[in-house]
């Protein structure tokens, strides 16, 4: 079961804790039903044998290369495949979730019950039964970000292995490498359909990669980005400062520094360089990021394109920033934000627009053609 899915619970390597769980004999059966679904649609609306077959038949050929498959060979990526998910793969992400506060590890400890199903005609549930309660303790207290820092307090790497721990799974070996090199393309697989991308853990890092901070989508703020740089980047505690202190070290060495010494006190210098390239970065975009989780993923994440290093997601914000500045999304929360002069005069004589941003005040009704084919404007009460 996919941690996107209104159902989750728990990834496959820890769901037979809650019960007998057979995947197979699950799809089987939903297969079944699907097909009982299907024979009473085609009653109702008389369909032949032939009609039957004909869309039967038609509905393999777009799942075979209709619509997704020609998205995903247009864009030359591999994120629109529908590869089963590899269990080791999915439990690391589960416990990145945990981390983020997103999912409940109780219910693999057995610490809370399994929530009882809902009925059938139940209106979808606002979160999956496997995340986190509203009220409830997360697993790590932060303010959604958390960073690939070893010994820091809230490094990434170190809280997933707790997790690991927690609900006595296995712990690999490589969890730091696998969170560097193979996480966020996993997840932006695992959260993508069609065209629609929604990553919602987001890897901003230096132009190198070598320090990466990770921001949480659903709790981002005006001042998600601050935090960002106060806490980790240029505070007391902040990864600046230790990079200085140990480069002020080695240089007070001075010809007494040894080969490796020397190699790093240069990867020193270029980390800081980098880190101060990133804090003003972080500080330009602040000032007039205003995220709004209503605009959706792409849109949210634009701003901060140059800072993502994953290049298809990076080329896919790029474009997303563009058409925001052509006016192409203007509805959006974020484009009022950076451009507030250009969507007030379009909700003038947009009303659409106007709705969207609670402008209504604003927009010039246009008065019918009179007979004279001339037409007249009047405007509501400001």
């Amino acid at each position: 079961m996919q941690e996107t899915s209104h159902a989750f619970l728990l990834p496959a390597s820890l769901r037979t804790r809650l019960g007998p769980y057979d995947p197979v004999a699950i799809e089987a059966e939903m297969a079944c039903i699907q097909d009982e679904i299907d024979t009473i649609a085609f009653n109702l609306y008389g369909f032949s044998e032939v009609d039957r077959a004909a869309l039967q038949a038609g509905n393999g050929a777009a799942t075979e290369g209709g619509v997704d498959g020609s998205e995903a060979a247009d864009e030359g990526d591999d994120e629109e495949s529908a590869d089963p998910i590899d269990e080791a793969s999915g439990l690391l992400s589960w416990a990145v979730g945990v981390a983020f506060g997103r999912f409940d590890w109780r219910l693999a400890t057995g610490e809370r019950a399994v929530p009882s199903e809902p009925e059938p005609f139940d209106p979808l549930p606002a979160k999956s039964p496997g995340m986190l309660p509203d009220g409830a303790d997360p697993f790590h207290l932060q303010l959604g970000v958390l960073v690939d820092d070893s010994g820091h307090p809230h490094d990434l790497a170190r809280l997933v292995e707790e997790v690991l721990v927690r609900v006595k799974a296995p712990v690999p070996s490589d969890v730091r490498r696998w969170l560097q090199r193979d996480f966020f393309p996993f997840h932006l697989q695992r959260y993508s359909k069609s065209r629609r991308k929604a990553p919602i853990y987001w890897p901003i890092s230096t132009a190198s990669g070598s320090y990466t901070l990770w921001l949480y989508y659903p709790s981002l703020t005006s001042q998600t980005l601050y935090t960002a740089v106060n806490d980790f980047i240029e505070g007391p505690r902040g990864k600046l400062k230790q990079v200085e202190h140990e480069a002020t070290a080695l240089r007070a060495k001075g010809s007494t520094r040894n080969r490796e010494e020397d190699k790093r006190l240069e990867a020193l210098q270029s980390l800081q360089g980098e880190l101060i390239d990133l804090r003003d970065t972080l500080l330009q975009i602040a000032q007039t990021y205003r995220p709004n989780q209503d605009d959706g993923v792409q849109i949210t994440a634009a701003p901060l394109w140059p800072l993502f290093r994953h290049k298809p997601w990076q080329k896919v914000l790029r474009d997303t920033w563009a058409r925001l500045e052509k006016g192409e999304y203007d509805w959006a929360h974020s484009a009022m934000s950076y451009w507030p002069d250009r969507i007030r005069e379009k909700c003038k004589t947009d009303k659409s627009l106007a709705i969207a941003h609670n402008l209504e005040h604003i927009y010039i009704e246009p008065e019918p053609n009179s007979a004279s084919g001339q037409g007249r404007k009047k405007k509501f009460a400001e």
